[in-house]
């Protein structure tokens, strides 16, 4: 019979490579999503997208904590993105009807599922985490604009994705953090 310090061992040892398959994951749908915006098939990334936040909540071991992240992302997205929109910063491909588009809405609930355990050292880091937002935001729509997802109509745009990004996301890494209790 394992002892259970030997449990405990064989659960950290199987860590990195649930981090590294979940930022896989994420990276994977991510593209699915943009590309299938750029390409008039919005549907195929969010069922993409939608396979893997539904294999990740299936194996979380906080599935309540999760579900309400990925619900408070959603509605930030629809909220931030919509904002961006109807400012005339960005205009997305295949918009529907809502004020976001549902692949964006999608791409948001990709991060929240990152945001409890995978980015879980950026909980007590809010400089690093703002930094990180700051840059990485802006960035991600940058390659969503190279690929046709989405056209940046001014270059005030990446400022206020910066700025909007570089309080989002410690905002979000606080209430994961509060809910990981």
């Amino acid at each position: 019979m394992n002892s259970p310090s030997h449990a405990v061992a064989t659960v950290a040892a199987r860590r990195p490579l649930r981090l590294v398959a979940g930022f896989a994951a994420f990276e994977g749908a991510w593209f699915a999503c943009v590309m299938g915006a750029a390409h008039a098939r919005p549907w195929a990334g969010i069922g993409i997208a939608a396979g893997v936040i539904a294999l990740f909540l299936a194996t979380s071991e906080r599935r309540g904590a999760d579900v309400v992240l990925v619900i408070v992302a959603m509605m930030v997205g629809l909220v931030w993105d919509g904002a961006m929109g109807r400012l005339g910063l960005i205009a997305y491909a295949e918009p529907g009807l809502l004020p976001a588009p549902g692949w964006i809405l999608a791409l948001w609930t990709l991060f929240a599922v990152t945001l409890r355990e995978p980015l879980r050292y950026l909980h007590t880091r809010w400089p690093l985490a703002a930094l990180l937002g700051a840059a990485g935001g802006p960035l991600s729509y940058a390659a969503a604009a190279r690929m046709g997802a989405c056209t940046i109509l001014t270059p005030a745009a990446y400022a206020v994705l910066a700025v909007g990004w570089g309080v989002l996301t410690p905002l979000l890494l606080a209430l994961a953090r509060r809910l990981d209790r």
